[in-house]
Protein backbone atom coordinates (compact mmCIF):
# COMPACT_ATOMS: atom_id res chain seq x y z
CA UNK A 1 0.00 0.00 0.00
CA UNK A 2 1.29 3.72 -0.63
CA UNK A 3 0.93 4.78 2.85
CA UNK A 4 4.11 3.52 5.00
CA UNK A 5 3.42 5.66 8.31
CA UNK A 6 1.70 8.68 9.76
CA UNK A 7 3.14 11.43 11.16
CA UNK A 8 1.77 14.31 13.95
CA UNK A 9 2.84 17.72 14.05
CA UNK A 10 0.85 20.14 16.37
CA UNK A 11 -0.01 23.18 14.89
CA UNK A 12 -1.59 26.81 15.41
CA UNK A 13 -5.40 27.72 14.25
CA UNK A 14 -4.83 31.01 12.64
CA UNK A 15 -7.16 33.13 15.00
CA UNK A 16 -8.90 32.27 18.31
CA UNK A 17 -11.48 30.04 19.36
CA UNK A 18 -14.33 31.99 21.07
CA UNK A 19 -17.45 30.86 23.57
CA UNK A 20 -20.33 32.63 21.43
CA UNK A 21 -23.03 32.16 24.44
CA UNK A 22 -20.81 34.15 26.78
CA UNK A 23 -20.57 36.74 23.90
CA UNK A 24 -23.80 36.74 22.70
CA UNK A 25 -24.98 36.80 26.90
CA UNK A 26 -22.96 40.54 26.87
CA UNK A 27 -19.03 39.33 27.93
CA UNK A 28 -17.37 42.96 27.95
CA UNK A 29 -14.22 43.43 25.64
CA UNK A 30 -11.54 44.64 26.86
CA UNK A 31 -8.48 45.29 24.28
CA UNK A 32 -8.81 41.83 22.41
CA UNK A 33 -9.85 39.92 25.41
CA UNK A 34 -13.13 39.14 26.44
CA UNK A 35 -14.01 40.02 30.25
CA UNK A 36 -15.81 37.24 32.66
CA UNK A 37 -16.33 33.62 33.11
CA UNK A 38 -17.39 31.52 30.03
CA UNK A 39 -20.52 29.13 29.91
CA UNK A 40 -19.73 26.98 27.31
CA UNK A 41 -18.32 23.51 28.23
CA UNK A 42 -14.87 23.07 27.30
CA UNK A 43 -13.51 26.83 27.47
CA UNK A 44 -11.29 27.93 30.29
CA UNK A 45 -12.15 31.67 29.50
CA UNK A 46 -13.90 32.98 26.93
CA UNK A 47 -11.26 33.83 23.70
CA UNK A 48 -8.57 31.32 23.47
CA UNK A 49 -5.99 31.27 21.23
CA UNK A 50 -6.84 28.23 18.20
CA UNK A 51 -4.63 25.03 17.91
CA UNK A 52 -4.40 22.20 15.25
CA UNK A 53 -3.34 18.80 14.33
CA UNK A 54 -1.15 17.92 11.57
CA UNK A 55 -1.51 14.63 10.03
CA UNK A 56 1.19 13.46 7.59
CA UNK A 57 0.99 10.47 5.25
CA UNK A 58 4.59 9.32 4.62
CA UNK A 59 3.89 7.77 0.67
CA UNK A 60 5.78 4.96 -0.34
CA UNK A 61 8.47 7.28 -2.72
CA UNK A 62 9.14 9.41 1.09
CA UNK A 63 7.04 11.99 -0.20
CA UNK A 64 4.81 13.62 3.08
CA UNK A 65 1.79 15.10 2.42
CA UNK A 66 -0.64 16.79 4.80
CA UNK A 67 -3.61 17.68 6.33
CA UNK A 68 -4.82 19.56 9.39
CA UNK A 69 -7.30 18.98 12.46
CA UNK A 70 -9.54 21.88 14.02
CA UNK A 71 -12.48 23.09 14.70
CA UNK A 72 -14.58 26.18 14.18
CA UNK A 73 -14.05 29.49 16.13
CA UNK A 74 -17.78 29.35 18.14
CA UNK A 75 -16.99 25.66 18.91
CA UNK A 76 -19.91 23.89 21.17
CA UNK A 77 -22.69 26.58 19.43
CA UNK A 78 -25.26 25.99 17.54
CA UNK A 79 -25.07 21.93 17.32
CA UNK A 80 -21.22 21.91 16.48
CA UNK A 81 -18.42 19.83 17.99
CA UNK A 82 -16.93 20.45 21.48
CA UNK A 83 -13.56 22.71 21.60
CA UNK A 84 -10.70 20.92 19.97
CA UNK A 85 -9.05 19.32 22.27
CA UNK A 86 -5.42 18.18 20.80
CA UNK A 87 -4.43 15.73 23.04
CA UNK A 88 -7.43 13.71 22.91
CA UNK A 89 -7.20 13.92 18.97
CA UNK A 90 -3.62 12.86 18.83
CA UNK A 91 -4.50 10.27 20.96
CA UNK A 92 -7.70 8.61 18.71
CA UNK A 93 -5.58 9.27 15.46
CA UNK A 94 -2.66 6.97 16.52
CA UNK A 95 -4.73 4.36 18.56
CA UNK A 96 -7.71 3.87 15.29
CA UNK A 97 -6.89 6.33 12.41
CA UNK A 98 -3.51 5.42 11.63
CA UNK A 99 -3.32 1.85 11.50
CA UNK A 100 -6.79 1.78 8.77
CA UNK A 101 -4.67 4.32 6.52
CA UNK A 102 -1.69 1.89 6.66
CA UNK A 103 -4.15 -0.49 4.89
CA UNK A 104 -6.11 1.57 1.67
CA UNK A 105 -5.70 2.25 -1.59
CA UNK A 106 -4.20 5.91 -1.63
CA UNK A 107 -4.71 6.44 -5.48
CA UNK A 108 -8.32 6.16 -4.57
CA UNK A 109 -9.86 8.97 -2.87
CA UNK A 110 -13.61 8.58 -1.82
CA UNK A 111 -12.78 4.88 -1.22
CA UNK A 112 -9.42 5.56 0.99
CA UNK A 113 -12.29 8.34 3.24
CA UNK A 114 -15.16 5.14 3.48
CA UNK A 115 -12.69 3.26 4.94
CA UNK A 116 -10.49 5.00 7.10
CA UNK A 117 -13.41 7.38 8.47
CA UNK A 118 -15.58 4.79 9.13
CA UNK A 119 -17.70 5.30 12.43
CA UNK A 120 -15.86 3.24 16.09
CA UNK A 121 -19.05 1.29 16.71
CA UNK A 122 -22.04 3.31 16.57
CA UNK A 123 -19.53 6.59 17.26
CA UNK A 124 -18.78 8.84 14.27
CA UNK A 125 -14.91 10.48 14.52
CA UNK A 126 -14.77 13.70 15.33
CA UNK A 127 -15.28 15.54 12.61
CA UNK A 128 -11.75 17.29 13.52
CA UNK A 129 -10.17 14.06 12.14
CA UNK A 130 -12.31 13.20 9.26
CA UNK A 131 -11.56 17.23 8.24
CA UNK A 132 -7.89 16.60 8.57
CA UNK A 133 -7.38 13.23 7.47
CA UNK A 134 -9.28 13.91 4.44
CA UNK A 135 -7.16 16.72 3.58
CA UNK A 136 -4.26 14.14 3.12
CA UNK A 137 -5.71 11.66 1.42
CA UNK A 138 -6.93 14.17 -1.29
CA UNK A 139 -3.54 15.28 -1.30
CA UNK A 140 -2.21 12.11 -1.56
CA UNK A 141 -4.15 10.68 -4.69
CA UNK A 142 -3.47 13.51 -6.34
CA UNK A 143 0.73 13.01 -5.39
CA UNK A 144 0.69 9.58 -7.00
CA UNK A 145 -2.01 10.50 -10.27
CA UNK A 146 0.46 13.35 -10.87
CA UNK A 147 -3.11 15.74 -10.83
CA UNK A 148 -3.91 18.51 -9.16
CA UNK A 149 -6.43 17.80 -5.60
CA UNK A 150 -9.42 19.42 -7.87
CA UNK A 151 -8.75 16.96 -11.18
CA UNK A 152 -8.69 13.87 -8.29
CA UNK A 153 -12.74 15.28 -7.22
CA UNK A 154 -13.81 15.85 -11.13
CA UNK A 155 -12.60 12.57 -12.00
CA UNK A 156 -14.24 10.70 -8.58
CA UNK A 157 -17.56 12.40 -9.00
CA UNK A 158 -17.92 12.63 -12.90
CA UNK A 159 -17.63 16.16 -12.90
CA UNK A 160 -16.07 18.77 -15.96
CA UNK A 161 -12.91 20.36 -15.41
CA UNK A 162 -13.82 24.14 -14.36
CA UNK A 163 -12.84 27.23 -16.19
CA UNK A 164 -14.20 29.42 -14.06
CA UNK A 165 -13.19 30.93 -11.22
CA UNK A 166 -15.13 31.30 -7.70
CA UNK A 167 -16.13 34.70 -5.99
CA UNK A 168 -13.70 35.37 -2.99
CA UNK A 169 -15.68 36.54 -0.08
CA UNK A 170 -13.52 38.00 3.14
CA UNK A 171 -14.16 38.54 6.27
CA UNK A 172 -13.25 41.89 8.48
CA UNK A 173 -13.42 40.82 11.99
CA UNK A 174 -13.46 43.76 14.57
CA UNK A 175 -11.23 46.12 12.48
CA UNK A 176 -14.71 46.98 10.57
CA UNK A 177 -13.56 50.62 8.70
CA UNK A 178 -10.00 49.51 7.82
CA UNK A 179 -10.47 46.19 6.54
CA UNK A 180 -13.63 47.32 4.23
CA UNK A 181 -11.29 49.67 2.92
CA UNK A 182 -8.71 47.01 2.27
CA UNK A 183 -11.27 44.77 0.40
CA UNK A 184 -12.38 47.57 -1.42
CA UNK A 185 -9.16 48.51 -2.57
CA UNK A 186 -8.15 44.65 -3.85
CA UNK A 187 -11.58 44.27 -5.78
CA UNK A 188 -12.86 41.32 -3.10
CA UNK A 189 -16.19 39.72 -4.61
CA UNK A 190 -18.39 39.64 -1.90
CA UNK A 191 -17.85 41.38 1.78
CA UNK A 192 -17.08 42.39 4.32
CA UNK A 193 -19.02 39.44 6.89
CA UNK A 194 -18.80 42.41 9.68
CA UNK A 195 -18.79 40.46 12.86
CA UNK A 196 -22.14 41.62 13.96
CA UNK A 197 -22.13 39.56 16.83
CA UNK A 198 -22.93 41.23 20.12
CA UNK A 199 -25.94 44.13 20.78
CA UNK A 200 -23.30 47.06 21.10
CA UNK A 201 -22.47 46.10 17.31
CA UNK A 202 -25.75 45.45 15.87
CA UNK A 203 -27.65 48.71 18.06
CA UNK A 204 -31.13 49.31 19.68
CA UNK A 205 -33.56 48.30 16.55
CA UNK A 206 -30.69 47.38 14.34
CA UNK A 207 -29.79 51.17 13.99
CA UNK A 208 -26.04 50.76 14.51
CA UNK A 209 -26.12 47.72 11.50
CA UNK A 210 -28.18 49.39 9.54
CA UNK A 211 -25.93 52.52 9.52
CA UNK A 212 -23.04 50.24 9.14
CA UNK A 213 -24.44 48.69 6.03
CA UNK A 214 -25.01 52.11 4.06
CA UNK A 215 -21.29 53.19 5.14
CA UNK A 216 -20.16 49.62 3.48
CA UNK A 217 -22.13 50.59 0.20
CA UNK A 218 -20.81 54.39 -0.08
CA UNK A 219 -17.31 53.49 0.86
CA UNK A 220 -17.51 51.10 -2.00
CA UNK A 221 -18.71 53.46 -4.43
CA UNK A 222 -16.25 56.07 -3.44
CA UNK A 223 -13.23 54.48 -3.23
CA UNK A 224 -13.92 51.38 -5.72
CA UNK A 225 -12.13 51.25 -9.13
CA UNK A 226 -14.36 52.01 -12.09
CA UNK A 227 -17.26 49.47 -12.17
CA UNK A 228 -16.76 47.99 -8.94
CA UNK A 229 -19.69 45.96 -7.66
CA UNK A 230 -19.33 43.61 -4.47
CA UNK A 231 -21.56 41.49 -3.10
CA UNK A 232 -22.83 42.67 0.05
CA UNK A 233 -22.91 39.88 2.78
CA UNK A 234 -23.03 40.54 6.90
CA UNK A 235 -23.30 37.82 9.54
CA UNK A 236 -25.63 38.79 12.47
CA UNK A 237 -24.87 35.98 14.34
CA UNK A 238 -28.68 35.82 15.36
CA UNK A 239 -29.06 39.25 16.48
CA UNK A 240 -32.21 39.81 13.82
CA UNK A 241 -33.98 37.97 16.16
CA UNK A 242 -32.86 38.56 19.31
CA UNK A 243 -32.97 42.69 19.12
CA UNK A 244 -36.13 42.46 16.29
CA UNK A 245 -38.12 39.73 17.49
CA UNK A 246 -38.22 35.87 16.27
CA UNK A 247 -41.16 35.96 14.28
CA UNK A 248 -39.92 35.82 10.88
CA UNK A 249 -42.51 38.24 9.19
CA UNK A 250 -40.67 40.74 11.26
CA UNK A 251 -37.27 39.59 10.77
CA UNK A 252 -37.98 39.58 6.95
CA UNK A 253 -39.55 43.20 7.10
CA UNK A 254 -36.54 43.94 8.72
CA UNK A 255 -33.73 42.54 6.00
CA UNK A 256 -36.22 44.27 3.62
CA UNK A 257 -35.74 47.77 5.06
CA UNK A 258 -31.83 46.92 5.28
CA UNK A 259 -31.53 46.01 1.27
CA UNK A 260 -33.92 48.94 0.01
CA UNK A 261 -31.04 51.07 2.21
CA UNK A 262 -28.36 49.74 -0.71
CA UNK A 263 -30.44 50.20 -3.57
CA UNK A 264 -28.66 48.29 -6.59
CA UNK A 265 -26.79 45.97 -4.21
CA UNK A 266 -27.20 42.07 -3.85
CA UNK A 267 -27.48 41.59 0.14
CA UNK A 268 -26.89 38.38 2.41
CA UNK A 269 -27.67 38.09 5.36
CA UNK A 270 -25.78 35.53 7.47
CA UNK A 271 -27.84 33.94 10.32
CA UNK A 272 -30.87 36.61 11.04
CA UNK A 273 -31.92 34.25 14.00
CA UNK A 274 -30.89 31.23 16.05
CA UNK A 275 -34.52 29.45 16.66
CA UNK A 276 -32.67 27.09 18.76
CA UNK A 277 -33.27 23.73 16.86
CA UNK A 278 -32.17 22.38 13.29
CA UNK A 279 -36.24 21.53 13.01
CA UNK A 280 -37.08 24.68 14.17
CA UNK A 281 -34.43 26.88 12.17
CA UNK A 282 -35.42 24.85 8.57
CA UNK A 283 -39.50 25.98 9.32
CA UNK A 284 -38.08 29.27 10.39
CA UNK A 285 -36.19 29.86 7.69
CA UNK A 286 -38.25 28.64 4.60
CA UNK A 287 -40.91 30.91 6.24
CA UNK A 288 -38.28 34.51 5.90
CA UNK A 289 -36.74 32.77 2.31
CA UNK A 290 -40.63 32.90 1.01
CA UNK A 291 -41.27 36.03 2.27
CA UNK A 292 -38.56 38.06 0.68
CA UNK A 293 -38.95 35.92 -2.79
CA UNK A 294 -42.39 36.88 -2.96
CA UNK A 295 -41.80 40.48 -2.79
CA UNK A 296 -38.91 40.49 -4.73
CA UNK A 297 -36.09 41.37 -2.34
CA UNK A 298 -32.44 41.54 -3.38
CA UNK A 299 -31.39 40.19 -0.05
CA UNK A 300 -30.94 36.52 0.09
CA UNK A 301 -30.83 34.12 3.61
CA UNK A 302 -27.65 32.43 4.24
CA UNK A 303 -27.95 29.86 6.70
CA UNK A 304 -24.37 28.85 8.99
CA UNK A 305 -25.78 28.07 12.71
CA UNK A 306 -28.01 24.75 13.39
CA UNK A 307 -26.54 23.69 9.76
CA UNK A 308 -23.11 21.67 10.07
CA UNK A 309 -23.62 18.46 8.18
CA UNK A 310 -24.06 17.08 5.15
CA UNK A 311 -27.72 15.87 6.60
CA UNK A 312 -28.34 18.67 7.74
CA UNK A 313 -27.33 20.64 4.37
CA UNK A 314 -29.24 18.39 2.78
CA UNK A 315 -32.34 19.15 5.12
CA UNK A 316 -31.67 22.46 4.82
CA UNK A 317 -31.41 22.26 0.43
CA UNK A 318 -34.66 20.38 0.18
CA UNK A 319 -36.60 22.88 2.20
CA UNK A 320 -35.54 25.81 0.44
CA UNK A 321 -34.67 26.72 3.76
CA UNK A 322 -31.89 29.51 2.71
CA UNK A 323 -30.94 31.16 -0.46
CA UNK A 324 -27.44 30.32 0.21
CA UNK A 325 -25.73 27.75 2.42
CA UNK A 326 -22.41 28.00 4.48
CA UNK A 327 -21.34 24.60 4.06
CA UNK A 328 -18.70 24.89 7.04
CA UNK A 329 -15.90 22.76 5.94
CA UNK A 330 -14.36 22.08 9.94
CA UNK A 331 -18.30 21.34 10.40
CA UNK A 332 -19.45 18.96 7.74
CA UNK A 333 -16.30 16.46 8.68
CA UNK A 334 -14.85 14.87 5.81
CA UNK A 335 -13.81 17.22 2.34
CA UNK A 336 -15.11 14.28 0.60
CA UNK A 337 -18.78 15.76 2.30
CA UNK A 338 -18.21 19.01 1.43
CA UNK A 339 -18.00 18.41 -2.40
CA UNK A 340 -21.32 16.36 -1.80
CA UNK A 341 -22.74 19.35 0.08
CA UNK A 342 -21.90 21.73 -2.81
CA UNK A 343 -23.78 19.12 -5.46
CA UNK A 344 -26.25 18.69 -3.25
CA UNK A 345 -26.96 22.28 -2.93
CA UNK A 346 -26.95 22.92 -6.69
CA UNK A 347 -29.45 19.82 -7.34
CA UNK A 348 -31.75 21.76 -5.24
CA UNK A 349 -31.60 25.14 -6.81
CA UNK A 350 -29.80 26.55 -3.45
CA UNK A 351 -26.86 28.43 -3.57
CA UNK A 352 -23.75 26.81 -2.04
CA UNK A 353 -21.19 28.83 -0.48
CA UNK A 354 -17.92 27.14 0.71
CA UNK A 355 -17.05 28.46 4.17
CA UNK A 356 -15.04 27.46 7.06
CA UNK A 357 -13.46 29.38 9.91
CA UNK A 358 -10.79 31.94 10.73
CA UNK A 359 -9.13 29.56 13.05
CA UNK A 360 -8.00 27.24 9.85
CA UNK A 361 -5.00 26.71 8.91
CA UNK A 362 -3.19 27.52 5.27
CA UNK A 363 -3.11 23.80 4.46
CA UNK A 364 -6.89 23.66 4.92
CA UNK A 365 -7.57 26.54 3.10
CA UNK A 366 -5.92 25.38 0.05
CA UNK A 367 -7.67 22.26 -0.26
CA UNK A 368 -11.12 23.63 0.20
CA UNK A 369 -10.22 26.24 -3.06
CA UNK A 370 -9.71 22.76 -4.75
CA UNK A 371 -12.97 21.53 -3.62
CA UNK A 372 -14.77 25.27 -4.05
CA UNK A 373 -13.44 25.42 -7.84
CA UNK A 374 -14.30 21.67 -9.08
CA UNK A 375 -17.61 21.81 -7.98
CA UNK A 376 -18.00 25.33 -9.17
CA UNK A 377 -19.65 26.90 -5.84
CA UNK A 378 -20.92 30.07 -5.59
CA UNK A 379 -18.64 31.45 -3.56
CA UNK A 380 -15.59 30.73 -1.13
CA UNK A 381 -14.22 32.44 2.13
CA UNK A 382 -11.10 34.18 1.80
CA UNK A 383 -9.05 31.97 5.09
CA UNK A 384 -7.49 31.39 7.59
CA UNK A 385 -7.17 34.56 10.21
CA UNK A 386 -9.71 37.05 10.79
CA UNK A 387 -7.38 39.66 8.51
CA UNK A 388 -7.81 40.52 5.31
CA UNK A 389 -4.71 40.84 2.95
CA UNK A 390 -3.34 37.16 4.47
CA UNK A 391 -6.65 34.88 3.50
CA UNK A 392 -6.92 36.78 0.37
CA UNK A 393 -3.57 36.20 -0.71
CA UNK A 394 -3.77 32.48 -0.26
CA UNK A 395 -6.97 31.84 -1.42
CA UNK A 396 -6.72 33.66 -4.45
CA UNK A 397 -3.18 32.66 -5.05
CA UNK A 398 -4.41 28.90 -5.52
CA UNK A 399 -7.18 29.60 -7.28
CA UNK A 400 -5.11 31.37 -9.85
CA UNK A 401 -2.58 28.80 -9.39
CA UNK A 402 -5.42 26.01 -10.21
CA UNK A 403 -6.64 27.66 -13.12
CA UNK A 404 -3.60 28.25 -14.77
CA UNK A 405 -2.64 24.35 -13.83
CA UNK A 406 -6.44 23.18 -15.31
CA UNK A 407 -5.90 25.56 -18.33
CA UNK A 408 -2.66 23.89 -19.43
CA UNK A 409 -4.01 20.56 -18.79
CA UNK A 410 -7.47 21.19 -20.92
CA UNK A 411 -4.87 22.13 -23.80
CA UNK A 412 -2.91 19.61 -23.26
CA UNK A 413 -5.79 16.82 -23.79
CA UNK A 414 -7.23 19.12 -26.69
CA UNK A 415 -3.48 18.75 -29.01
CA UNK A 416 -4.12 15.06 -27.91
CA UNK A 417 -7.16 14.68 -28.71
Amino acid sequence: MQIKDVLLAPGNGAFFYDDQEAIRSGAIQDGFIYVGAPTTPGFESIRIPACSLGVGLVLTDDAVVWGDMMNVQYSGAGGRDPLFDPNQISNLTSRVVAPRLLDVDAARFRDSCKRVLESVGHQRLPLAVEYGVSQALLRAAAHLQRKTMAEIICGEFGLQLPTCRVPIYCQSGDAREINVDKMILKDVDVLPHGLINSRQKFGAGGQTFMEFVKWVAMRARVIGHPGYHPVLHFDVYGWIGQEIGMEPQRIADFICTVADSVPGYALNIESPADFGSTQAQIENYARIVSILDHRGSSARIVVDERCNTLEDIRLFAEAKAAHLVQIKTPDVGSIADTVRAVLLCKANKVGAYVGGSCTETELSAQASVHVSVATQADMMLAKPGMGVDEAFSIVGNEQNRLLAMLNRRRNQNENVG
